[in-house]
């Protein structure tokens, strides 16, 4: 079995010193109009300090209506670059490689918070999205790709392509909510497009040796499990991805799909021919135990979310003591604030059921 320590090679860009991905997580924390905050900063480069191969960024939206959620960091204008910069020159600092993850949240934007109605592939009315038009689509693309050309002017080592969760990329890879009639609808292949073209244009315009991820996810919005396991193996054997990064929920339950459901979701995607794409996961990895039945399974790598706000030193710890005991939840606000946490993060992370403690009767984690 690979050990959780080794050093992983990619076709392009650095290896990474460990197997330990931090998730792209949101946080609300950075300026109103996408710059970095020094909350932000501090909450990034700490994960670096703690030791994790790849630090990624949280969603990082491409276009100024692709924002999803208060506080998002923005890679949308030029204005950007010298926080990222900042940030890129610090995470590298401290031995991890640094990724942006690129996002348009399409019709999951909150129109209140972006001043307009959301876009998505086709109309919506749950959320009162209306559809791109066929010059939109072809911008949308061309400013994912210019999103990539700022974090690689920034500095960053490279880019993931947010394709999951509900979000634009993914509402066009969805039957439900791509109802397109032109080439970017009908057919699985032509719903995936978009992610192929921004994948090709990122290629084209970013140096050789720049780290391009893509992260995908097989249930919930829609999405046609079958469907997105084609695509996985599209993407992993087409060696444009350095790595593919799908977001599972939970690694080990098998998937909703009644056809599938014999085996677990992460069986399905690690058993597909990769070349030399390396296959990474997210979804209740929280013990060292997790994050080795993981690799157990024929993952490369493990992605720690909750399992990373809670200890921005889980690679170091795991280093000490391959069977540590990690935090439990719930923790204190004081608790999270020592982990480089944010009033606004933890307010959000309060939203978690379970998540935060109410102060008065609980103890901070040791």
């Amino acid at each position: 079995m690979t050990d959780l320590l080794s050093p992983i090679s990619f076709t392009r860009g650095p290896a990474w010193k460990n197997r330990f991905m931090l998730a792209p997580l949101t946080n609300c924390q950075s300026h109103p109009d996408g710059r970095l905050s020094d909350e932000e900063f501090h909450w990034l480069t700490y994960r670096a300090k703690g030791g994790f191969g790849l630090v990624m960024t949280c969603a990082a939206h491409v276009q100024r209506t692709g924002q999803g959620f208060p506080g998002q960091l923005g890679v949308w204008s030029d204005d950007h670059i010298p926080g990222l910069t900042r940030l890129a020159a610090e995470i590298k600092a401290h031995g991890s490689v640094s990724s942006v993850q690129l996002h348009h949240a399409g019709i999951r934007s909150p129109a209140a918070l972006i001043g307009e109605a959301p876009v998505g592939p086709s109309a919506d009315a749950e959320t009162g999205a209306r559809a791109l038009s066929l010059a939109e689509v072809e911008q949308l693309t061309q400013d994912s790709v210019e999103a990539a050309v700022r974090a690689e002017k920034a500095g960053f080592d490279g880019v993931e392509i947010h394709g999951a969760h509900g979000y634009i990329l993914c509402a066009f890879q969805s039957p439900e909510t791509n109802r397109r009639e032109d080439r970017y609808g009908g057919s699985p292949e032509n719903r995936a497009r978009i992610v192929f073209d921004i994948i090709k244009g990122i290629r084209a315009r970013c140096r050789p040796d720049f780290q391009l991820g893509l992260r995908l996810s097989p249930e919930r919005f829609g999405l046609v499990f079958p469907e997105q396991l084609a695509l996985a193996g599209q993407m992993l054997a087409s060696g444009d991805l350095d790595y593919l990064d799908m977001s599972l929920w939970d690694c080990f339950k098998p998937p909703v799909d009644e056809a599938y459901n014999t085996r677990p979701l992460i069986d399905w995607f690690a058993e597909l021919p990769r070349g030399e794409t390396r296959l990474g996961a997210a979804g209740k990895l929280s013990r060292p135990d997790d994050a080795r039945r993981l690799i157990e399974h024929g993952a490369d790598f493990v992605i720690l979310g909750r399992a990373a706000i809670l200890q921005h030193d889980f690679p170091q710890r795991y280093a000490a003591d391959p069977n540590f005991e990690p935090v439990h939840i719930p923790v204190t606000r004081a608790y999270l604030a020592s982990e480089r946490l944010s009033p606004n993060f933890i307010t959000y992370m309060n939203q978690w059921k379970g998540f935060v403690a109410e102060e008065e009767t609980a103890e901070a984690a040791a």
